[in-house]
């Protein structure tokens, strides 16, 4: 299996520094600060990108797991929203929000609240955040 590569630098102190990140191949590089990632600043920042990853992530496992099932769906749709909070010591990520909706013809309501579950649970990104206290999930099927 590949291993997936990604860079960032840092010139300076953390509330008058700045850096860069760069994602694998070059397909995605953008500046970073302190403002860009505990306040509104121009930018992005690392949340931003575990967001990305997470929102991708499921979409894919979803996706896979509704076709094996039996309900390819039309369309996978899915915002994550990443919470970093002060804590003792610092800041730390103490929630993510996945909303999703999702277009699939022929499938029950119930049947689609548990296999978004179920992707939620085992999709890898989710895997890896299994230190997050809370991760959400709010599914909807669209007709």
């Amino acid at each position: 299996m590949p291993i997936r590569t990604s860079e960032a630098e840092w010139h300076g102190g953390l509330r008058d520094g700045q850096g860069t990140m760069r994602v694998g191949n070059g397909v995605y590089e953008g500046a970073y600060s302190f403002t860009s990632r505990f306040a509104e600043g121009a930018g992005t920042n690392p949340e931003e990108l575990i967001a990305a990853a997470h929102a991708g992530c499921f979409s894919m496992a979803f996706s896979a797991m509704l076709a094996d099932a039996g309900h390819p769906p039309t369309r996978v749709h899915t915002t994550a929203r990443v919470h970093i909070d002060p804590v003792a010591g610092g800041f730390a990520i103490m929630k993510i929000d996945l909303i999703t909706d999702a277009q699939v013809a022929g499938i029950d309501a119930e049947t689609f609240q548990q296999i978004a579950g179920e992707a939620k649970k085992n999709c890898p990104v989710s895997k890896a955040l299994a230190a997050v206290p809370e991760i959400t999930l709010d599914a909807k099927l669209v007709e």
